[in-house]
């Protein structure tokens, strides 16, 4: 899989936004951030940002405030927000085939191998993804499984 910038950015701006939301508050922050202070503060392109909060905003992940006082705040609280749901709204599906969903193709025959491989990859990718949230990212505590697999050797290596 390769990681988008629009993907990193959008996974970096939530972030930004749960650790500072309330947790009393089920995510919100007393007051909202705006794009421009997630932007700076993550090292963001202001513009490209701008688009990412739109995705994000219409997959109900963050909500916006227009005013004075306006700006952006996690929809929900970071426990469950899960780091696929962020990609998914900027990036749409975690794993495609030339943009069929790996389940919806058919080549038929011997080649139902290959389908069954990018189901795996998609369910590996799903492994993490689904299981990593903002709270974990904010609290610097990865799942026990993905930190397993984080700490594997094998995975730093360069192939």
């Amino acid at each position: 899989m390769r990681v988008t910038a629009k993907a990193d950015y959008a996974v970096r701006a939530c972030l930004e936004l749960a650790r500072h939301a309330d947790p009393a508050l089920a995510g919100r922050t007393c007051r909202p951030l705006t794009g421009h202070s997630v932007a700076e503060a993550q090292a963001i392109p202001a513009k490209f940002l701008e688009g990412i909060l739109a995705d994000l905003r219409r997959s109900g992940i963050v909500r916006s405030q227009r005013g004075a006082e306006g700006g952006y705040r996690l929809a929900r609280a970071a426990k469950e927000i899960a780091i696929a749901d962020i990609i998914r709204a900027v990036e749409g599906p975690l794993a495609d085939v030339r943009g069929i969903r790996p389940d919806a193709l058919d080549w038929g025959g011997d080649l139902e191998v290959v389908q069954r491989m990018w189901v795996a990859v998609r369910a590996s990718l799903r492994s993490v993804l689904e299981r990593v949230t903002l709270a974990d990212l904010r609290d610097g505590q990865l799942p026990r499984l993905v930190d397993r697999m984080a700490d594997d050797p094998e995975a730093w290596a360069e192939h």
